[in-house]
């Protein structure tokens, strides 16, 4: 999994994976039925993702299969026949590893307890590896084919995305001058407000900080 860890590191909008990455990991040996329950449900987030970011419409009830095709088409790939094929290959391993959370998942109904206690037995080392490689490789995919075609950019053209935590200085710099912002039950620094607000704004007074000696004095 240390390839999508690092594009998820690369690429800030992503992080929330990490909760189905860390889960994977602690459960492909020990409750893989639980492992590749969150290898699924990884797979259609990064594509239902995609889908919304690219105002795609996608049912709530539409397959995996269905699902990973928009995902594809909405980055920009064409509906040509290479396209299509390649695209239905990689959908349809993210739709078998759906259909096995299904058969093997202890939520499944009709199962007795040898069958549950059993059900981790049914995939073997080999199989289990090569469904947890194939998730990294179909999730690594969509993510890095999408910010490739669909950069985020700061006003200065060629920047990578800002990342507010990562600005820890400029953030207490801000904050020193225009405090904190109350709204009945709640309280938010002025740094982040204007991060959320106006990122433009932000990164243009952040510029500001970083090239003036003045408030560093």
């Amino acid at each position: 999994m240390e390839r999508l860890k690092k594009i998820i590191a690369d690429y800030g909008r992503w992080s929330v994976l990490s909760i189905y990455i860390d889960r994977i990991e602690a459960h492909k040996s020990s409750d893989f039925s639980h492992a590749i329950e969150n290898a699924k449900d990884l797979l259609e987030t990064i594509a239902r993702e995609i889908c919304t970011l690219k105002n795609t419409p996608i049912s709530p009830t539409a397959s995996l299969n269905n699902i990973l095709k928009n995902a594809f088409f909405a980055i920009g790939y064409p509906r040509s026949d290479m396209v299509s094929q390649i695209s239905s290959a990689l959908a349809t391993i993210g739709q078998q590893i759906g259909d096995l959370r299904n058969s093997i998942g202890a939520t499944s109904h009709g199962k007795s307890l040898e069958e549950l206690r059993e059900r981790n037995n049914r995939v073997d080392d080999l199989t289990r590896a090569f469904l947890v490689d194939s998730t990294v490789i179909v999730a690594s995919f969509l993510i890095k084919t999408f910010e490739n075609e669909n950069p985020s950019f700061t006003p200065e053209a060629g920047e990578p995305e800002l990342q507010y935590l990562e600005n820890e200085a400029f953030n207490d710099f801000w904050d020193d001058l225009y405090g904190e912002f109350e709204m009945g039950a709640y309280s938010f620094p002025a740094s982040e407000i204007l991060f959320n607000v106006d990122l433009k704004a932000y990164a243009t007074e952040l510029k500001d900080y970083s090239e003036g000696d003045e408030w560093k004095e």
